[in-house]
């Protein structure tokens, strides 16, 4: 069985590769990473660090995933990074994606937090999801 939080990790990559929505402000092919590649153009969305927690009941097991996104951009102010944040959500929030070897059980999104850089220049949105899911 794979791991849950690999498999919500690649079920969210490929989800986010494929919107139309991302993909009008991050560019077709979308920048969607990982890893950000050196070099990488702006703006780009990162599928960040995130955390995966016993969601086990008394009758099935289960885990509970914290999964932020990054979003990077230089366009001179937060409206780009506002944009694509709202691409995002309306990608993920609810959506119902396949994972390898478990059950999504719900996708929600929780919060946003939008920053400016300390250069200056970089601005950024990072986007909290939660996912409960459960192995098949």
């Amino acid at each position: 069985m794979s791991s849950a939080s690999w498999a919500l990790q690649q079920a969210v990559f490929a989800a986010l590769s494929v919107s139309d929505g991302i993909k009008e402000i991050v560019g077709d092919p979308p920048r969607v990473f990982d890893a950000v590649p050196r070099g990488a153009a702006f703006p780009y969305v990162v599928v960040g660090e995130g955390s995966e927690r016993n969601w086990d009941t008394a009758t099935d097991a289960g885990g509970e995933h914290s999964l932020p996104i990054h979003i990077w951009s230089r366009a001179g102010g937060h409206k780009e990074t506002k944009l694509a944040a709202e691409a995002v959500r309306d990608c993920l929030d609810g959506a119902s994606l396949a994972l390898d070897g478990h059950t999504l059980v719900d996708l929600r999104y929780l919060s946003a937090d939008f920053a400016r850089e300390t250069d200056g220049e970089t601005f950024c949105a990072t986007l909290k999801f939660r996912a409960v899911t459960e192995p098949e």
